[in-house]
């Protein structure tokens, strides 16, 4: 099983990024299982979503304590406490972020925090593709269509599937130029490995 949390704030899309990965796991005939977690109802407030993917049927119905991967989309909740808990050393973070991984980590060690040196971090500048495209600083579909480029773990072809089960016209045509773009920022196949670590 592959269980990823992601994190980010009220209205950046972050429970519907959850839904489509698991959409795409479930085209591909996978057992998936996706549920966000917020307190607050309210734009900018952080919110928390679950998914696991896996070949067998899925029993566990709590939180995902142990992810394999994260992905956040506001770099701000890398200091929040809590965000980097329990994250498998073998694991991998993807942050929406112009700066660099290294700029990231210094943030972090700056704060106190520390994060171990074996965990795989990548950028991508996921809220400006998303202006260039939308208008919007709705960063959820590069972030995804990076994740999926950087683990192998299903195709971008299935996320233009979840995709088209919610939006239609132009803003499906856009959507997809976001997948594109999201998935060139990024070396194809880098985090294949972490997949079955």
């Amino acid at each position: 099983m592959v269980e990823i949390r992601i994190h980010g704030r009220g209205g950046q899309g972050n429970v519907l990024a959850a839904y489509l990965l698991a959409t795409a796991a479930f085209v591909e005939g996978r057992y998936s299982q996706a549920f966000p977690s917020f307190g607050a109802e309210r734009r900018g407030a952080p919110i928390t979503a679950f998914v696991r993917i896996d070949s067998a049927p899925i029993l566990r119905r709590s939180q995902v304590t142990s992810p394999r991967f994260l992905i956040l989309q506001d770099s701000g909740l890398l200091r929040i406490p809590g965000t980097l808990s329990g994250l498998s050393p073998e694991g991998a973070i993807l942050v929406n972020s112009p700066d660099s991984p290294e700029e990231l980590r210094r943030r972090l060690d700056d704060a106190g925090l520390s994060l171990d040196p074996a965990v795989r971090m990548l950028s991508l500048p996921a809220t400006r593709l998303s202006m260039e495209v939308l208008g919007r600083p709705i960063p959820n579909t590069p972030l995804l269509s990076a994740f999926f480029s950087l683990t192998g773990l299903l195709s971008l072809q299935s996320l233009g599937q979840a995709l088209e089960g919610r939006f239609s016209g132009d803003l499906l045509a856009k959507n997809r130029t976001l997948v594109d773009a999201g998935a060139s920022h990024v070396p194809a196949g880098l985090w294949k490995e972490a997949v079955h670590a």
